[in-house]
């Protein structure tokens, strides 16, 4: 018979294939389905594959919440989006020099700053409550209306434009409704074996979810930006992750605060959120030099990151 510990491991490593499998086919089902109504690329990648890619944070933090604490919720949130920079970007800059568009420097850095600094000032009181939760909720509306906007004013070309019969297919359908599922299923595997196991080490709660469920629910991310590195489609890298770090703090934060409150701990007060704010920070001076993430840039993003890991751990 396995012991517990076998178990937790076999339930963790589960948890994140069924994730990214999930995460996968969402990707390409309601990435086919934006297009298929008429969405541009480049904004299908920055909203419904950013969102999309978001998903596994945004079931993992929910049951997390429900299942164990918010700490996990939090954890998971504040990891992820620090891996989607240190990790994600840097190993993606080093397979190929990340550009950065226009557009996404104009139209969506400032949400993802704007987002970072909004929690750091909802939490400075060591809680975010139902409020502030649909605050979140607001403003990521309006973050979206905002992206509707132009998508309006600046419509797709003709060459873009998808021809008669490539609108909303079931097959598409399928895919979107195949990954919720294994979003759903992988969610719990992940929570239930990541959380047993690191417990039974001694590891917190919060440790739980910057570490092991961060890493596991940021794949998508990291699979997304580096498939896209190496065909060349560097925008979308940069692209995917902008949108993932704005949609983790304002959906998924908002959705688990108008659930339950979340506490946060005066040790993540001065640190987590700290660490979270300087690779925003460090992100963005990086960007607005020269548009672009060299591979320099990209080591020294994943040395930071190698460096909050070792931090964390007591």
């Amino acid at each position: 018979m396995l012991s517990e510990t076998a178990v937790s491991v076999l339930l963790l490593a589960a948890g994140i294939v069924a994730l990214y499998a999930g995460a996968e086919l969402l990707v390409a089902g309601a990435g086919r389905l934006a297009l298929g109504i008429g969405l541009r690329a480049a904004t299908v990648g920055v909203t419904v594959i950013a969102f999309a890619t978001t998903a596994p944070e945004l079931f993992v933090a929910t049951i997390g919440a429900l299942d164990v604490s918010t700490d996990i919720g939090l954890g998971a949130v504040l990891g992820s989006n620090i891996a989607n920079v240190g990790l994600v970007l840097g190993i993606a800059a080093l397979i190929r020099p990340l550009s950065v568009s226009e557009t996404v420097m104009k139209r969506h850095v400032p949400f993802m700053v704007f987002a970072a600094l909004l929690l750091v000032a909802f939490g400075a009181n060591g809680r975010i409550g139902r409020l502030e939760g649909a605050i979140f909720l607001l403003v990521l509306a309006g973050f979206t209306a905002y992206l509707l906007y132009y998508v309006n004013a600046d419509p797709m070309p003709v060459d873009e434009t998808p021809e008669a019969g490539d609108g909303i297919e079931r097959r598409d359908l399928a895919l979107v409704g195949g990954g919720l599922i294994a979003l759903v299923i992988g969610s719990r595997w992940l929570v239930a074996g990541g959380t047993d196991l690191l417990l039974e080490l001694g590891f917190s709660e919060l440790f739980v979810g910057l570490t092991v469920l961060a890493l596991g629910t940021s794949l998508p991310e990291l699979a997304a930006s580096a498939v896209g590195a190496v065909r060349g489609e560097t925008g979308f890298a940069i692209g995917n992750v902008v949108g993932s770090n704005i949609y983790n703090v304002l959906a998924v934060l908002g959705i688990v605060a108008l659930i339950t409150p979340i506490e946060i701990a005066p040790s993540t007060l001065r640190f987590e959120l700290p660490i979270l704010v300087a690779f925003t920070v460090v992100l963005v001076a990086m960007m607005g030099y020269g548009r672009r993430l060299s591979r320099l840039d990209g080591a020294v993003l994943l040395v930071g990151y190698a460096g909050f890991l070792y931090l964390l751990v007591p």
